[in-house]
């Protein structure tokens, strides 16, 4: 679960991304903000100093907090430890689901590990491309527990898994084990993400798992090196 400081650094990034506070502008003050999301300033300043150490703000002492005219944040950057899916990710964009296979299946050996599950639990297996403002950008190859996520449909797949897992059958993501990494592209790279074979991708391997430590769903997404990257952002405890 996330702490309210990161909501309320998730909720400036909006603004900010929207342009509801602009460019070189300055921020409200730091109490009038506290009060507004109904916190001490304390916690205020910690969502603050996240967005500053991205580059997103800057402050002049005396003066106030401004938000950065020049950045390295941009839409096409995301937390490392965001796990809702696109759609909530990208709020403004039109995002759209291509289903190249769907199936169940018994796991492999390695799945039985990675997803702690006897040989005869059934996993789902999806290989989706999911495509943005008409353009392709992200092919995911995914397993899901068919025992923790149910009933899963072609038309659910269409739309948001993740907001089927958290609305529907109102189960609650405790996180991920991910690993970030660069490859080679394959065939269906090349096929799907108008990659050529020389075209850097960029893949996020992860296992997720609920609130409560059970791991439901393991997947590879990937995509061109020019069209995501993430961000990690390290706190450290005074």
């Amino acid at each position: 679960m996330s702490k309210k400081y990161e909501e309320i650094a998730e909720e400036l990034r909006r603004r900010i991304d929207q342009g509801i506070y602009r460019e070189g502008k300055m921020l409200p003050q730091q109490i009038a903000l506290a009060e507004e999301f109904g916190v001490s300033r304390m916690t205020l300043k910690k969502a603050m100093d996240i967005l500053a150490m991205e580059g997103l703000l800057f402050r002049k002492r005396g003066v106030g907090t401004f938000v950065h005219k020049s950045t390295l944040w941009n839409t096409a950057n995301y937390k490392a430890t965001e796990y809702r899916g696109l759609t909530v990710q990208l709020p403004d964009k039109k995002v759209e689901s291509e289903i190249i296979s769907f199936d169940i299946q018994f796991p492999t050996e390695k799945l039985q590990t990675l997803l702690m599950l006897d040989s005869n639990e059934a996993v789902y297996h999806i290989v989706r491309l999911r495509i943005v403002d008409k353009k392709p950008y992200i092919l995911e190859d995914t397993y899901y527990v068919v025992d923790i996520v149910k009933n899963l449909t072609e038309e659910i797949i269409y739309e948001s898994i993740y907001e089927y897992i958290r609305s529907n059958l109102e189960l609650k993501v405790g996180g991920a084990y991910r690993k970030i990494s660069a490859d080679i592209p394959t065939e269906l790279d090349i096929e799907h993400l108008e990659a050529t074979d020389r075209t850097p991708i960029l893949e996020v391997e992860q296992v997720v798992y609920l609130a409560n430590g059970v791991p439901f769903e393991y997947s590879k997404s990937r995509s061109r090196y020019d069209m995501r990257s993430y961000t990690i952002t390290d706190i450290i405890p005074n």
